[in-house]
């Protein structure tokens, strides 16, 4: 074993030199580096922090957002429904409206229809009787001429006749 490197076998020369060589690193390292590390670690701890606050108050902004988009949708979709509802009872009022006029309108000519046809049955009945009258006048003048031909016979006739609605000559 004597013959191994003396690097795997140290001296303490070679120990002291080491570790003086460490202790100065590291108090480069301590003095310059750490505070450089740290401060950037630190940094990016304050970033990260930025960052997860301020996506915290987007989530939050966003959940607002969609409270109030929902909100706005309802409140939408009632007034649809409220105008649909508006829209469609006017609707049903104009046709009832309508329907109620239609109705008077027609009453209205069923009436004159009507009172046209009365009229027009009395002034045929008028002239049914007025034909029937002037007919039957007719037709008595053209009996008695020919059976009251004679003077005897007429007055006979006449006598019959008064005699007939109780007047005694």
């Amino acid at each position: 074993m004597q013959n191994m490197p003396s690097i795997l076998t140290p001296d303490f020369g070679l120990l002291f030199w080491m570790l003086l060589a460490f202790l100065v690193v590291l108090f480069v390292l301590a003095k310059f580096a750490f505070p450089a590390i740290t401060g950037a670690v630190e940094e990016r701890k304050q970033f990260i922090d930025e960052s997860l606050k301020n996506a915290r108050e987007a989530n939050e902004k966003l959940a607002s957002i969609e409270a109030k988009s929902a909100a706005l949708l309802k409140e939408a979709r009632e007034q649809q429904a409220e105008i649909l509802k508006e829209a469609k009872l006017t609707g049903e009022k104009i046709i009832a409206e309508a329907r109620a006029k239609a109705q008077v309108e027609g009453a209205k000519d069923l009436a004159a229809a009507k009172e046209q046809i009365a009229v027009e049955k009395e002034n045929a009945l008028r002239d049914i009787r007025q034909q029937v009258a002037d007919l039957s006048l007719q037709i008595a003048e053209k009996v008695v001429r020919t059976n009251l031909g004679e003077d005897k016979a007429q007055q006979a006739y006449i006598e019959r006749l008064l005699a007939e609605q109780g007047i005694q000559s």
